[in-house]
């Protein structure tokens, strides 16, 4: 006899929505997700959604009506709990917009709780779309299966950020002109914790002196060589993930 196909199939698409899941609901999908799923992904009656709403965590659903602007979804049982996040933020320097893109999206594969933008002296760009950028947030988690999905702050000042950093977390600022070995700065087990990254510019003077003032930065190195922004977002994370986050062997 064939063995029974795996339910839900790996290829079932996979949707954030914002209702608050549970079984037996009917969501109701519409806009560019109702066209993703009919055009894009031609599902039919019957077929497996898997959805999030980052609360409950991920459910299979089933289409039940396709119609020309929305799609009705019957939400089925749960498949897991909304992930347990490591602490950890990236507060990255705002850069031109296809880089910024980039950090986006791969600060949230990689596993960021909070990306907090930043705004410095020497940063190109100086605007974010919100919109945009949590469209970006939000596809990436699909992509990559997160059930949680990173929170998205305003784009702040450095100097705002500085007088209001929270006094428990500990804020890993990637100095180009030097600091500790990342990987040997970095606690072993989760604590609150912050990566800053710079601009194409990299801190003026007056920013560096402002950052390494406050108590709880300690400036690291990620390296001999000069990193732009987002590769620089990028290492600095996946190595915090390897030493410190869920990529980290547990005992």
């Amino acid at each position: 006899m064939p063995a029974t196909p795996a339910w839900p199939p790996r290829s079932a698409p996979r949707l954030f929505v914002e209702d608050e899941l549970a079984a037996e609901r009917t969501i109701a999908v519409e806009g560019n997700q109702a066209n993703y799923l009919a055009r894009v992904m031609r599902v039919g009656e019957g077929d497996a959604v898997i959805l999030c709403d980052d609360i409950s965590g991920e459910w299979t659903a089933r289409v039940a009506e396709v119609g020309k602007r929305r799609v009705d979804l019957r939400v089925e049982q749960r498949l897991r709990e909304r992930e347990a996040v490591p602490d950890l933020w990236l507060c990255p320097a705002l850069l031109k917009k296809d880089r910024f893109d980039l950090v986006l999206e791969k600060a949230t594969e990689l596993g960021a709780a909070r990306i907090q933008p930043v705004l410095t002296r020497r940063c190109v760009a100086d605007k974010l779309n919100p919109d945009r950028a949590r469209s970006i947030v939000t596809e990436a988690a699909e992509q990559c299966a997160r059930t949680a999905l990173p929170k998205l702050g305003e784009v702040t000042r450095l100097d705002a950020l500085l007088r209001d950093w929270p006094k428990d977390r500990t804020l890993f600022f990637a100095d180009e002109q030097g600091g500790e070995a990342a990987a040997g700065a970095f606690p072993e087990a989760g604590e609150p914790a912050a990566l800053l990254i710079g601009p194409e510019g990299g801190f003026d003077d007056s920013e560096r002196a402002a950052i390494r003032a406050l108590p709880q930065a300690r400036a690291i190195t990620l390296g001999p060589r000069i990193l732009r922004g987002e590769t620089a977002a990028m290492a600095a994370m996946a190595l915090w993930m390897g030493v410190a986050g869920d990529w980290a062997k547990r005992a």
